[in-house]
C-alpha cells in the first residue's frame, strides 16, 4: 500500500478549518497519510523545486486551477489505484498564483480560486470520501 503525502504552501492559521482538517485526518488514521506544510516565504518556483526533490522516486500530482477536472467517483478510482501502488503519492496544493510551467499531472479542485486552507480541507475531505466510496459506505450519498 502506498503512502499519501499532502503538501501545502503555508501553515493553516484558521482554527476552525484546521479543526476540520484534523478531524478528517483522524478519521483516516488507519491509512498512511502525512501532511507537510512548506514555508509561505517560498516563491512558486522554490516550492515546486522543493516538492519535486522530496517526491523523487514517487508520484507527484499538483492541485492547481489549470488542472483537469474530475468528480468524486473518478477521484476515488484514482485513490484506489494509489492504494494498490507501492510508491508514495505526493499531492501538492499550489500557491495562490499557481504553479510555474511544468510537466507534472495537474488536477483542479474547483474553477473557483480557493485559499490554501480551504483547498486543503476540500482535498482531505475528498480523500476521506474516496476511502468511503471504495469501502462502499453510505457517506458519499
Amino acid at each position: 500500500m502506498s503512502r499519501i503525502i499532502l503538501h501545502t504552501h503555508g501553515k493553516i492559521k484558521n482554527k476552525p478549518l484546521n479543526s476540520l482538517i484534523q478531524m478528517y485526518m483522524e478519521r483516516m488514521a488507519s491509512e498512511s497519510i502525512k501532511l507537510i506544510h512548506h514555508s509561505e516565504a517560498l516563491l512558486p518556483d522554490e516550492y515546486l523545486q522543493k516538492i519535486t526533490k522530496i517526491s523523487e522516486k514517487s508520484e507527484l500530482l499538483l492541485f492547481d486551477i489549470t488542472g483537469s477536472k474530475m468528480n468524486s467517483i473518478h477521484f476515488s478510482n484514482l485513490v484506489k489505484s494509489w492504494k494498490l501502488s507501492s510508491r508514495s503519492i505526493h499531492l501538492a496544493i499550489g500557491p495562490a498564483i499557481g504553479f510555474p510551467e511544468n510537466n507534472f499531472q495537474k488536477i483542479s479542485l474547483s474553477d473557483l480560486t480557493l485559499p490554501n486552507e480551504v483547498a486543503l480541507m476540500v482535498l482531505v475531505e475528498q480523500i476521506y470520501r474516496s476511502f468511503q466510496i471504495i469501502k462502499g459506505t453510505k457517506y458519499h450519498k
